[in-house]
């Protein structure tokens, strides 16, 4: 028979891994296509983009904080401990650089649309691109240190 626990923390551990996996994924791709200066390799990407984090990171995302926080339920983790408040703080970080992205998103789709009809890449385009990225980097590394805190737990869970 299947444990609650063990079912709650490998639905987390995959999660986490669509998640990250999905995100490293669309970063590699959107940082090619936009190296290619190919305005119709960046148009089809975009769209993919923006599909990929409909499909798999927004429900990866919701599942990760539905399992987290049962897991820290069936642990008797609280939630007012500096682990919850790290994890949490990091989390909202990430939702912080995650919320103008999938903004970015849109209007880099739209204006890939305009570039493949062009076949010129503009500098809007560009120049959100820098944005995005930029956004990416904070956001990519705070998933790696919550990935450090769920492994290690280097602070107080109780």
């Amino acid at each position: 028979m299947l444990e609650p626990y063990f079912v709650a923390k490998l639905i987390h551990i995959l999660a986490a891994v669509v998640v990250t996996g999905t995100g490293v994924g669309i970063a590699f791709f959107m940082f090619m296509a936009n190296r290619s200066n190919n305005p119709q390799a960046i148009y089809i990407t975009t769209q993919l983009v923006v599909l990929g984090d409909w499909l798999f990171t927004t429900p990866a995302v919701i599942v990760q904080v539905a399992s987290g926080l049962y897991l820290m339920h069936i642990l008797g983790y609280s939630f007012s401990s500096d682990w919850f408040y790290a994890v949490a703080g990091l989390f909202t970080l990430i939702g912080l650089c995650w919320l103008p992205v999938l903004k970015i998103q849109y209007r880099l789709r739209v204006l890939a649309a305009e570039s493949a009809k062009r076949n010129q890449i503009s500098g809007e385009f560009k120049s959100l691109m820098r944005v995005w990225t930029l956004l990416g980097l904070p956001a990519f590394a705070a998933i790696l240190v919550i990935f450090w805190l769920m492994v290690f737990k280097p602070l107080p869970v109780v």
